[in-house]
């Protein structure tokens, strides 16, 4: 499927209905806020459950273990950016927003 459509069915489908929905511009921050953490956490999980197969099928292949390594390094990594992220963009956003 080409990228771009798929982007634009995701963004259709995820983002424009919650910033339709927010009456001022507090709401529509905090449902983007919102929107991107659901996004982003179920990207992490789907990272964690493919970390887990490459090292279920790795058998000791020294290139395939790697590529598990890697993979994790990454769920790692993408997991404190998304706990970060929650925990700081919020705030961020208000501020330079003035809200």
């Amino acid at each position: 499927m080409n990228k771009k459509i798929l982007f634009l069915a995701l963004l259709g489908v995820l983002v424009l209905p919650t910033l339709a929905a927010a009456a001022t511009l507090q709401g529509m921050s905090d449902a983007a806020a919102q929107t991107a953490l659901y996004v982003a956490t179920g990207v992490v999980i789907v990272l964690w459950v493919l970390t887990g197969i490459l090292f279920l099928t790795a058998q000791g292949e020294p290139a395939t273990l790697n590529k598990a390594k890697m993979a994790l390094l990454a769920a790692v990594i993408g997991t404190v950016v998304i706990i970060i992220a929650s925990t700081g963009a919020d705030t961020f956003v208000k501020s330079i927003f003035g809200l």
